[in-house]
């Protein structure tokens, strides 16, 4: 068993002023998207300039902000919110979902994309590499607060949790997140769209690779308290809202091969 590193969630105090951990994920995250999106931002649109770029990281971050956190309230905890609306705004604490963040980054993506003279999902396919350093970042922040473990296990790399009322050995399935959402999502994206592809193939793979990894470290992770099991003793909220991206992200692809045979071969 590996002891969990103790990290105090609150990152830097200034007097009643608190920093935490998890809201600084989120700028690493926003930070480095934006950086590495200026490499690509030429073969993208030579037109578009920093400030350009900065816009659409703006418009990107407050749908990843506002989608995530509406999303975790109607998808996970909705009883708990209308009780006490005010921990909406407690967002410090955690409680983010990812499929509501992306609800919110294609609904602003959509407007910008409008606004600007693009298509949406050559937008896109600009965006969809860049993700994953916010879900690493994110789940780096999950691990910090303690929060998202995973079932009970012995395997040599087993944590106990602080906040965990068993006291039990536990995945670090936020850990295991980092890894596949984080990490080796953006190898994969990264790569594949280093070459011209098929409009819409980017945003695909993106589609179901995050389903498919998703959804497999469900199996090790403790489902939220309020929610449990939704069926079978093992499906949870975050597996059901993974089929349909899977599914979509198929069409998507196997849609581009059809139409593009040449370019989806690059």
């Amino acid at each position: 068993m590996l002891p969990y590193p103790q990290i105090d969630p609150v990152a830097v105090s200034l007097g009643p002023l608190q920093i935490h951990w998890y809201g600084l994920m989120y700028l690493i995250g926003i930070g480095g998207a934006w950086l590495l999106a200026m490499r690509r931002l030429h073969r993208f649109d030579p037109s578009w300039d920093k400030d350009k770029l900065s816009d659409l990281v703006f418009w990107v971050a407050m749908g990843v902000i506002i989608g995530g956190r509406l999303g975790y309230v109607l998808f996970y905890d909705l009883a708990s919110y209308l009780n006490d609306p005010t921990l909406i705004f407690q967002v410090w604490k955690g409680g983010m979902s990812f499929h509501g963040g992306l609800i919110g980054v294609l609904l602003c993506s959509w407007i910008f994309a409008r606004r600007n003279g693009k298509k949406f999902f050559e937008l896109m396919d600009f965006i969809a590499p860049l993700v994953p350093i916010g879900l690493g970042a994110g789940r780096i922040g999950n691990f910090i607060n303690a929060e998202l473990w995973g079932k009970a296990t012995d395997v040599p790399w087993a944590m106990v949790f602080p906040t965990d009322p068993q006291q039990l050995a536990r995945h670090p399935s936020q850990l295991y997140q980092f890894a596949l959402e984080g990490v080796a999502l953006f190898v994969i994206l990264w790569i594949y769209s280093s070459k011209p592809r098929p409009t819409m193939a980017v945003s695909g793979l993106f589609a179901v690779c995050y389903g498919v990894f998703r959804f497999i470290v469900e199996f090790v992770r403790v489902p939220d308290a309020q929610l449990g099991y939704l069926a079978f003793g093992w499906l949870t909220m975050g597996q059901v809202l993974c089929v349909p991206m899977i599914l979509i992200g198929l069409g998507m692809i196997a849609w581009d091969y059809r139409h593009e045979p040449a370019k989806a071969s690059a």
